[in-house]
């Protein structure tokens, strides 16, 4: 049990999941805002503004810096992961959605026909455009720098 009083503990940790979960929170906001509808789905889908992979990476990196040193190998750890996650999502995944949208609408031309073949569409909002990226970026560090300012 004390194993997970020093997972509760773990500042660091706990201030990159809030970074996360307002970032998922601000992507309901925003559907809100733009498509006049609250749409809960977004809360747990991958893609949106801003990026919560990248608001959870940049809020875990700058947590490690500050907490173990900005010198350390944790922490250029911590910046090399977070560089991967956000160059995965603003390079691979959004080119694999951008695939996915182009297949989906091949089978509405090619297919409609046969309405079986539209059943199973593929996913297509999977990435983020750079913007969003660096917004989801500056929010974890925003995050970061206020819980840093309550300890």
């Amino acid at each position: 049990m004390q194993d997970l009083g020093d997972i509760l503990d773990n500042r660091v940790l706990l201030v990159a999941l809030v970074a996360c979960l307002i970032a998922q929170l601000l992507k309901l906001i925003i559907e809100l805002v733009k498509n006049r509808k609250l749409n809960f789905s977004v809360l747990v889908t991958a893609g949106g503004m801003p990026s919560s992979h990248a608001a959870l990476v940049s809020a875990l990196a700058a947590g490690v810096g500050q907490t173990i040193g900005w010198a350390s190998s944790e922490f250029a750890l911590a910046t090399v992961f977070a560089i991967i996650v956000m160059y995965d999502a603003a390079g691979v995944r959004q080119a694999a959605g951008k695939q996915a949208r182009i297949l989906n609408q091949l089978i509405d031309e090619l297919f409609h026909e046969h309405p079986e073949f539209n059943q199973a569409r593929l996913k297509e909002l999977l990435g983020h455009t750079p913007f969003q990226v660096i917004a989801g970026s500056a929010l974890g560090i925003i995050i970061f720098l206020l819980a840093k300012l309550t300890y």
